[in-house]
């Protein structure tokens, strides 16, 4: 399989929308418990930004997911960590797509001067706290019963990584 990233920009925002209202309708592995508008999705996910890059993930020349960084807290100190997020469209699981992508954001990160990248993960996401660690990020923190989706208290778990 061939995995390809190219820069998100607005014309993959529909898509990107897609795959994310999937998560918000059947998984934790976000806390947002409505759809949101295309324009809402630039609170976050940036595009055009020299640090904070997102990209469109493919396989085999069809979109399978997006990846991004995101700041770590909004303060200038932080610049040298960020978040990281992958979302795969369902059916890519379980293929490599997700380890390639986040070398490929650790690859970025070293290029933009990142020194720290995070992974913020729901409790009950064991496949994304799987993935974490076989690339190497230790876990920093579990909030405890932070969050509540589906009628399930859940825990917010970080994982770090130095690069």
């Amino acid at each position: 399989m061939n995995i390809t990233f190219e820069k998100l920009q607005e014309h993959h925002l529909p898509e990107v929308k897609e795959i994310y209202d999937w998560y918000i309708k059947n998984s934790t592995a976000t806390f947002h418990t409505e759809s949101l508008q295309v324009n809402e999705l630039k609170e976050f996910i940036y595009i055009g930004h020299p640090l904070y890059t997102s990209f469109l993930i493919c396989a085999d020349d069809k979109p399978s997911g997006y990846c991004f960084f995101a700041p770590y807290k909004k303060r200038q100190a932080y610049n040298r960590t960020a978040e990281v997020t992958i979302y795969l469209k369902p059916g890519f699981e379980k293929k490599g797509i997700g380890k390639t992508a986040l070398e490929y954001l650790e690859q970025k990160g070293r290029e933009n001067g990142l020194k720290n990248l995070l992974g913020i993960i729901t409790g009950d996401n064991e496949g994304s706290m799987a993935l974490f660690r076989k690339c190497g990020y230790t876990q920093c923190a579990c909030f405890k019963n932070v969050g509540e989706k589906f009628g399930k208290v859940l825990d917010v778990v970080a994982f770090q990584k130095e690069i």
